[in-house]
Formats: C-alpha cells, structure tokens, sequence
C-alpha cells in the first residue's frame, strides 16, 4: 500500500519530512503547497511532487494524507479544513498556542473520524525508545525520577522568537511530551523558573531562554528538566530515569562515535550541532510509523491529545513562573 501525501510547507522542516517521505518505499510526494511558489518548486526538483495550492490538495483524489508544516498560526485551520476533506492529516507541534482553539479543532477531528498524529519526534528516537523499554521491562523496577537535559547550540533569530509561542511553547514543550511519554501517566503540577540569561533581545520580545521545571504526578514522580538556548559544545540531549530497582541513561549523540587518546588526553567527537541532524532517525520513524497508522487503521500517536496535554503543561510552566508557585495542570 502507498500512501499518497501533500507537503504544506516547504521550509526547513518540510524538508526534513520531504526526506523521510522519499526514503520510505510506501510513501510518494505527489502535492507541495507554499505561499513561495520558488521555495515549493525546489523542493519539488529534490524530493518530486506537484506544485498546487492548499484548496487543490484537499479536493485531489490522489492525495491520501497531508503534512502540516506551516507556520504554527495556521495549524488548526487547516487541521479543520483537511480533516473535513477526509484526509489523514500529520501536523508539527504545536497544534496552535491557545489551548480553547485546540480544543475547538479536536472537536473538528472527532466530529469527521479523522486520524491526526502530532509530532512529537523525540518519542521515535531509537536512543529515546531504548531507555523506554528498559522502563517497561521493568528492569529498573517503578519509575521515580527523570532528568532531562535540553539545550540549543544557540537562540533563534527574533523573527522567530517573536511567533514561537515562548520557550515553554517552543522548545519544552518535546520534554513535557516525553515526561508524559515516559511516565507512563499525567503530570498534576509544575513548578518552573525561567531567566534570560543569553540574549537580552529574548527578554525585550517577553520571552525567556533559560528555564527549569520540575513535574510531579498526582503519585509523587517528579521529572526534572533544564533548557537552555546556548551550548557552546553542541546540540544537548540527555534523559535520566531513576527507578526503585535501578536506572537507565540516555546520553548525548555524536556523528563518529569514536575516542582518539593521545598524551593530550582523549578527544571525541563533537556532539551534532543541530537538531535535524540528531534526530534524522527519528523523523524518518515518526513518518513510517504514521503509515503504518494508516495502513492498519490504527489509531496515531502521538494524538491531538497529547498535543492537548503537553500545551496545558507548558500554560501551567508559564502561569507558574508569572506566579512564583506550584500550579495545577488544567483538565
């Protein structure tokens, strides 16, 4: 079975999906929608498709499912829109940065029966699944604590800081995903504090880029996470999770996994130093994995509710800094 897709969104991350697409025997690019026609046509001379725009996609009859991956104010609607073309749909987190409207288009995605998978990449990291097995084995007994380390090489432009959403929003919003993920249950507080330690342009727009939260459950687990928009020595991603029986680790990556040992001492390899390059694996098994949702008639996760969950984390992560106290994760 080959599923037919529509790009929305020839940037830097419909790219990334453009690639897993073309690697992916069961998939084909037919459609590419962008609002820079110059922009879609190169990556159409990459990757292969069909120039069209958003209203031909979702009346083709070639077109099976769409990803979304425009910019995030534009998400819900066409999440709508596409959801009553009755077409699967993947969409980039988050699903839109006001929690009433995401629920408004949840409502949109159940009224129709569509099947809508959020992404949420690091869930598909081999690295990330591995730790989660061990969990589930049970080797390291009940989990009790997480620690997860999340640092950029360094901050976004302000054109982008100023419709991220906020740091919360943006960057750790992947990490309450996976405490959730990890877990294995909902988070019921958070406690944040965040600064702006890097850039004072970051400040001005009313963001932050540094932050610390720590999530609890209703049982008393807490997951700890450190963000940072600067690591001078690369592309940060670490996960720690502490167990009645034991724990398990995962540590950062690196392009060559070697160790050079001279009198100097010893030497690895740098850590990657973006995040496409460090999670490659890991969009390409987010993309086989939603096709293989819709070639079993599964149900796709991650869901508009997870994507739900982790946005009411981050509101609470935000409420909580303004507040200087605990809050209370809604729903």
């Amino acid at each position: 079975m080959i599923i037919r897709f529509a790009l929305l969104g020839a940037g830097r991350i419909g790219q990334v999906h453009a690639q897993a697409i073309k690697s992916n025997p069961q998939a084909q690019l037919v459609a590419v929608a962008d609002f820079f026609e110059e922009t879609a046509n190169n990556l159409i001379a990459t990757f292969g498709g069909q120039y069209r725009s958003i209203e031909d996609i979702a009346a083709a009859d070639d077109v099976d499912a769409v990803l979304i991956c425009t910019p995030t104010n534009t998400h819900a609607e066409l999440i709508e829109q596409f959801a009553r073309a009755g077409k699967a749909i993947f969409c980039e987190k988050p699903i839109d940065l006001n929690i009433d409207r995401v629920v408004a288009c949840l409502k949109v995605v159940e009224e129709t029966d569509a099947t809508l998978m959020v992404g949420f990449n690091r869930r598909f990291d081999p690295h990330f699944l591995a730790l989660r097995d061990v969990i589930l084995s049970g080797k390291i007994g009940k989990v009790e604590m997480i620690n997860i380390i999340s640092r950029d090489p360094g901050a976004p432009p302000a054109e982008y800081i100023k419709v991220s959403g906020g740091i919360f929003k943006d960057m750790t919003i992947h990490d309450f995903d996976m405490a959730r993920f990890l877990f294995g249950e909902e988070v019921d507080t958070v406690m944040a504090s965040a600064s702006v330690l890097v850039d004072p342009m970051i400040g001005e727009l009313g963001d932050f880029d540094s932050a610390n939260v720590i999530l609890t459950t209703a049982g008393g687990k807490q997951c700890a996470i450190s963000n940072s928009r600067r690591a001078t020595y690369g592309y940060d991603q670490r996960i720690e999770v502490h167990g009645s029986l034991g724990m398990v680790s995962a540590e950062n990556q690196r392009e060559f996994d070697i160790e050079v040992a001279t009198a100097d001492g010893y030497v690895k390899a740098p850590l990657y130093d973006f995040f496409m390059a460090r999670y490659i694996a890991a969009y390409a098994a987010e993309i086989g994995a939603f096709i293989a949702n819709l070639a079993d008639k599964s149900d796709a996760t991650p869901s508009g509710q997870d994507g739900l969950q982790a946005l009411m984390i981050a509101e609470a992560a935000l409420k909580s800094v303004k507040e200087g106290r605990a809050i209370k994760v809604a729903g």
